[in-house]
């Protein structure tokens, strides 16, 4: 799918679509299953093209986040296909994101978690399927409340090993499996 075939309704289907069969489907994040049955993901297609638009929108969704009641948005996925495209611009970006969460006095209170189709964890190949725990069809900032991440924590206490899990995941379902779930995105 080229950026020109996107439009809106179809990133976002492709997210949640993602979002099922990848992060809830394989149990990348048992967080994940309780907030998306209650509807309580917000899902925002950005249509920035510079990182400097980007940041903007991304203290945009910070501050509503902040400021909207948990029970009716406990998380935001900003997706923002047509931007940072490139994983090093991306995880450099990240850099910018905290900072930016410094700056707005909200660390501590949300946090900024990464996907992207091109995640890579230092020292692992392009090509590791274990990087695909944090692959998504489109470049994510996924915004967080740190009070759901604590409340989660303390309902899963061997939170510590989810990374160890999904790592055995994806090693057990290897590229083909991957491949077989027919994810759509880049």
């Amino acid at each position: 799918m080229s950026n020109d075939d996107l439009d809106h309704d179809a990133v976002k289907a492709a997210t949640i679509q993602w979002l099922e069969k990848a992060v809830i489907g394989l149990n990348l994040c048992p967080f994940a299953k309780a907030v998306h049955i209650k509807q309580q993901i917000r899902y925002v297609v950005s249509d920035a093209t510079t990182p400097e638009a980007l940041l903007e929108q991304l203290m945009d969704e910070l501050q509503h986040l902040a400021d909207s009641d948990p029970e009716k948005i406990d998380t935001t996925l900003l997706i923002h296909p047509w931007v940072l495209n490139d994983f090093e611009d991306y995880n450099e970006f990240l850099d910018v994101a905290d900072a930016a969460l410094e700056d707005m006095q909200l660390d501590g209170e949300l946090q900024v978690a990464s996907f992207h189709p091109q995640y890579q964890f230092a020292g692992t190949a392009p090509d590791d399927i274990t990087n695909y725990t944090n692959r998504s069809p489109f470049p994510i900032l996924h915004l967080l409340r740190e009070a759901s991440v604590d409340r989660a924590v303390e309902a899963f206490p061997e939170a510590e090993q989810i990374f160890e899990k999904n790592i055995e995941t994806m090693e057990k379902l290897g590229h083909e499996g991957w491949d077989k779930l027919g994810l759509q995105g880049k």
